[in-house]
């Protein structure tokens, strides 16, 4: 049975959007869905970095504002409660998440060939259209992932994002079973997803960060070695040293400060991967090496963006399978704002999800 919609719903708007900006819990009307649209009811978002630093506006993009959006978030879960006139193969009921690219155009080359991450009408949720941080939002049909029975809202919803941004980023690598492959920042929300996909493919991951409570959630979700940055002297020895004294296959970027690391972390490894995911502030860092490095040791470094609906569908299928395995705090809304600072401090293990 359809269920009574309101007219409007919760969300968490940014308020003093820059520097100063705080996320506060406001009502905000219902939007009505287009011919091709679902209106869905999201049950929990996930609290992602990139959000924040939309609502800072610090990297190289135009403002939130500028699209007349206020409400941030990208990695959505819940229920479709209202279909678009010319909708079909959804119906009322059926579970739905919402992703980083709300839609894209369909007819470019780059969506025909499956990287439709990359296509250039890519439509980012939560800076340009309203994001995952209101209860009720409109999403193309076309474009909606469907969330399988044995995934829960809390696990799909960061889903969205984290995971399948990690397997993007896997894919992209051609890193093989067997390979070491590096996470800085290991205990944070988006990289411990990548931990668990890369031991369920066959790698043998080693998480760079610093606490205890970092390395017992790490070592518990697959990774074969810890470095701890605040024991270690030298961690790119220690990393070389524990991949066969060669140097790391590869290394996963999601925290823009290791990307002076990643060259130490690949040692002599001939070939070796740096995959580029951290988006930095814009004119924070310049990632490179002397030329005869690059050359000398084959090494490729990769820029690799967020998941396609390919790697939302599989990371959801590994979550099915037990492979990954839930990695969140759950906290209501009074909690919105408290939750999105911490992240911006780094004080963050693991992933909020917010109710």
């Amino acid at each position: 049975m359809a269920e009574e919609i309101p007219k409007q719903g919760k969300a968490g708007v940014v308020v003093n959007e820059g520097p100063d900006f705080k996320v506060e819990v406001q009502m905000v009307d219902v939007p009505e869905p287009k011919d091709d649209e679902l209106l869905v009811r999201l049950n929990c978002t996930g609290l992602c970095m990139s959000d924040v630093h939309f609502m800072l506006n610090d990297w190289a993009l135009p403002k939130m504002s500028a699209f007349g959006v206020r409400c941030a978030g990208h990695e959505g879960a819940g229920v479709v409660v209202k279909l678009g006139k010319a909708v079909k193969g959804w119906k009322v009921g059926d579970r739905a998440g919402i992703k980083p690219i709300l839609d894209v155009c369909h007819i470019c080359e780059e969506c025909w060939n499956g990287r439709e991450n990359y296509c250039p009408g890519g439509i980012h949720t939560g800076l340009m259209a309203s994001g995952t941080y209101q209860q009720y939002l409109t999403s193309p049909a076309i474009y909606t992932s469907r969330i399988p029975d044995g995934v829960e809202d809390a696990v799909a919803g960061p889903i969205m994002c984290s995971a399948s941004t990690m397997h993007r980023a896997l894919i992209d690598s051609d890193l093989k079973p067997g390979n070491w492959v590096v996470f800085p920042g290991g205990g944070g929300g988006v990289v411990i997803q990548g931990v668990q996909l890369a031991k369920a493919m066959g790698m043998r991951p080693i998480v760079v960060d610093g606490g205890d409570q970092k390395k017992e959630m790490s070592m518990k979700l697959g990774a074969e070695a810890y470095v701890d940055f605040t024991k270690e002297k030298d961690v790119g020895a220690k990393v070389k040293e524990i991949a066969d004294g060669v140097g790391a296959h590869g290394v996963l970027v999601t925290a823009y400060q290791s990307y002076k690391d990643s060259f130490n972390f690949v040692g002599n490894r001939k070939g070796a991967k740096i995959m580029c995911i951290a988006l930095p502030p814009a004119g924070a860092v310049n990632l490179g090496a002397e030329p005869s490095q690059f050359i000398f040791n084959n090494i490729h470094v990769i820029g690799t963006l967020v998941g396609t609906m390919q790697d939302t569908a599989s990371a959801l299928d590994y979550a099915k399978r037990g492979l990954l395995k839930p990695i969140h705090e759950v906290r209501g809304t009074s909690r919105w704002n408290e939750s999105v600072q911490a992240l911006r401090k780094g004080e963050i293990a693991g992933r909020i999800v917010i109710e």
